[in-house]
């Protein structure tokens, strides 16, 4: 590749990067929001998810652009090296999306321990006949 060709691509990889994890940080501040009831919480998770995702692709994009592809061809190679490309953006959004179900189905699983047991300790406050025994002073 000449070096035109080489900044094409790094540029068009860049672009691509930056515009999914933008569309991952647009995405996944509302998710955020839900699990954890806080603005402030689902922004700064949000933007840290964003950062890692940014470091690890452009990083892997970095080295894939060095290496020498065994194809015919400037267009060939083009081709190629972009169809890595895109192969490693899916998977670090598809990892950055595994991440966000996980602390999502972590957090709901938490509530709703927590909810149990408030359920179970006013259970247990409360006589056969249904009102609420005073707790002992």
């Amino acid at each position: 590749m000449t070096t035109g060709q080489y900044l094409v691509f790094l540029v068009v990889a860049l672009a691509l990067t930056v515009a999914v994890g933008r569309v991952l940080f647009l995405s996944g501040e509302p998710f955020l929001e839900e699990v954890f009831q806080s603005k402030e919480t689902a922004r700064s998770l949000n933007l840290l998810l964003t950062v890692l995702f940014h470091l690890l692709t452009l990083g892997v994009l970095a080295i894939i652009s060095t290496i020498e592809v065994p194809v015919e061809g400037v267009l060939q190679t083009m081709v190629t090296k972009f169809g890595v490309v895109l192969v490693i953006v899916g998977i670090a959004y598809g990892v950055s999306m595994l991440v966000l179900f996980r602390v999502r189905e972590r957090r709901r699983a938490a509530v709703t321990a927590e909810n149990v047991q408030v359920r179970i300790a006013e259970q247990r406050s409360r006589p056969a006949g249904g009102e609420p025994v005073p707790p002992p002073n």
